[in-house]
């Protein structure tokens, strides 16, 4: 076993490359676009030093679980459960009710090493975003655990019965779980990224340095050129991954295998005095507590603020989680991971009762429904606009992943019409289909999350939007009482600026006239830099809503100028266009809220009320 019992400074220096990117990029800070993959690094750091203690005791014939799960409790628990409770109350004192009730079955989960889980079912284009999950990080702790449980029975059951081939079947394990990745990368379930079979091989990458798998590189110049490309795997995969990169899978290889390489060859290299100097190993002794505390404090600025961090106030959060993760390191941890102060059986005695006492919150948080009594009913009525949404929402929207009939909206006739588009479309639909039932008429809507309507467009981390295109032209091409077709999207996100994209919806809309169909074209939505029920909601929790103004006009004018004029050119051809510019915006604002009801239900989906006022129903 390579480097087992023994205490390297260079790996707590590796631990400060791995929470560093991850905290500047969940602070919005330039240059750390890829930061998140300080998460596969701590895996495989973790992966090496828990197998090495595991397999050497083991080996010695001393391993015991119990002791094993001692020390994980230790390490995990107290700090854990100290930012768990923190958190709950924090949400208590800010959370909206539409948004706390996410936050005690998160904790129950997270208490319970299982928000991994809960996080994966939670996903969904609807689901509630990352900045409403102040638990959100918790999921990667629950991947280690769920793998400590069992990982130790298959070391101990390998010693008894192959203990020659460990290597090889941890190697084996490791290479099923790593093709498993890569064969879902581009699944949008979160399956790939939230559950153990398609991340534990990123703990096993550790694992198998810490049982020897891998020969020891003997020459000075290989280790200096090892680590040293180690280091720059890990960078370029900082600085140059987004979070438009397809991730986990094959992407996953540079940090995993850079972490991997600077765990191997890193002591007694250029690199291994860098990873050893002062900052850094400072930096990594606080990483566990710096990795808990700075998400919640990120997630709860953001929410009170209505903004993504930016200037002195992400200083300022950095700041401040440097300094709860210091406090934390030093009254929590510390004390908790000396085994001179704190005995076996009062740790044991501690993990029980934090999580039964963490349940017991959670659960009567869960019992109070949201708990809107803390409210005036003002601001639960302009909360309440999160809840402003299709009805038929749930059953019509994305049927084509589903594997579902399309709907048909309005009255009870042939549909004389067709709503194409992504999930900006679906508000208007409904709409629609309000004005057409009065007209004894009926309309079918077709949408997709994420997926303009525009063939040929291949949505970068779903294969399903080209489909479910061709499969919405091919309906219209085979149905002539569709007249009408209406096309919705998200036309504001910046496709317009890709001349492609304009070639491949200039072109739909020319088969759709070659059709003989009518196209109208639903235009911009102006999006706005908040959470528009949330915001208001503040607002008028603050008694400030004199201060309820949209996004400035000159500034959506200004980021959809050439998508307007492509508009132009088109309504020149024939093809009808529906402004919601026209209605939501006056010369100066646009607006988020009319007849005391907000016009969106997020930043940037009108609401059910905002959509009748575009199409003015």
């Amino acid at each position: 076993m390579i480097g087992a019992g023994r205490y390297r400074r260079d790996i707590d220096g590796l631990r400060a490359i791995a929470i560093l990117p991850v905290l500047l990029f969940h602070a919005h800070v330039p240059g750390f676009s890829g930061g998140y993959v300080g998460v596969d690094i701590f895996f495989v750091i973790s992966g090496f030093l828990i197998t090495g203690i595991i397999a050497r005791e083991v080996d010695e014939q001393r391993f015991s679980l119990v002791h094993f799960y001692e020390r994980r409790f230790r390490r995990i628990m107290p700090a854990l459960s100290l930012m768990i409770l923190a958190v709950l109350a924090a949400a208590c004192w800010l959370y909206l009710p539409g948004d706390i009730e996410g936050v005690p079955k998160s904790a129950l989960a997270a208490t319970l090493f299982a928000s991994n889980l809960w996080f994966f079912t939670d996903t969904g284009y609807f689901a509630g975003g990352a900045d409403v999950k102040p638990l959100l990080h918790s999921w990667s702790l629950a991947v280690e655990e769920q793998f400590y449980i069992g990982f130790p029975i298959l070391l101990m059951l390998v010693a008894r019965f192959a203990a020659r081939w460990r290597s090889l079947i941890v190697g084996a394990i490791a290479a099923l779980s790593l093709a498993l990745a890569i064969a879902l990368q581009r699944d949008t379930s979160g399956f790939t990224f939230y559950l153990l079979p398609t991340r534990a091989w990123e703990l096993f990458a550790g694992a198998l340095l810490a049982l020897g798998a891998i020969p020891a590189a003997r020459p000075r110049w290989l280790r200096e050129a090892l680590a040293w490309s180690g280091l720059l795997s890990v960078a370029f995969a900082v600085i140059f991954y987004t979070r438009e990169t397809i991730f986990p899978g094959i992407t996953a290889l540079p940090p995993v295998l850079g972490a991997a390489l600077l765990l191997h060859s890193a002591p007694g290299t250029s690199v291994g005095r860098l990873l050893s100097l002062r900052p850094f190993v400072d930096v990594g002794l606080i990483s566990y507590s710096l990795y808990l505390w700075h998400w919640p404090l990120i997630v709860f600025t953001e929410y009170t603020t209505d903004a993504a961090l930016t200037g002195w106030t992400a200083i300022a959060v950095v700041a401040a989680s440097f300094i709860a993760a210091i406090l934390s390191w030093r009254f929590v941890e510390r004390p908790f991971r000396d085994a001179r102060r704190i005995p076996a059986r009062r740790i044991f005695q501690f993990t029980g009762g934090a999580m039964a006492l963490l349940c017991l919150l959670s659960l009567a948080l869960l019992a109070m429904g949201g708990w809107p009594q803390r409210f005036a009913p003002q601001v639960l009525q302009l909360a309440a606009g999160r809840a402003d949404i299709s009805p038929a929402r749930k059953a019509c929207h994305d049927t084509f992943a589903r594997g579902a009939q399309p709907c048909i909206l309005g009255a009870k006739v042939r549909p004389d019409a067709l709503l194409w588009g992504d999930s900006h479309g679906v508000e208007m639909a409904y709409a629609l289909s309000l004005r057409a039932r009065a007209e004894g008429r009926a309309l079918i809507e077709r949408t997709t999350s994420s997926c303009p309507p525009v063939l040929g467009y291949d949505a970068p981390k779903d294969a399903r939007c080209a489909r479910a295109n061709q499969a919405a032209f091919a309906a219209i091409r085979a149905d002539p009482a569709i007249r009408r077709v209406y096309l919705a999207a998200f036309w504001a996100n910046g496709e317009f600026d890709d001349p492609a994209f304009v070639a491949k919806l200039d072109a739909t809309i020319r088969a759709l006239r070659a059709e003989g169909r009518q196209v109208i074209l639903i235009g911009p939505v102006p999006p706005q830099p908040f959470d528009v029920p949330r915001h208001l909601a503040h607002l008028a929790r603050a008694g400030q809503m004199g201060q309820a103004q949209g996004v400035d006009r000159a500034t959506i004018e200004a980021r959809t100028r050439n998508l307007r004029a492509l508009f132009a050119r088109w309504q020149a051809r024939g093809v009808t266009l529906i402004d919601p510019m026209a209605r939501l915006c006056d010369a100066r604002r646009c607006a988020i809220i009319h007849d005391g009801k907000p016009l969106y239900f997020d930043s940037h989906h009108l609401s059910v009320a905002g959509a009748r006022l575009v199409i003015g129903e």
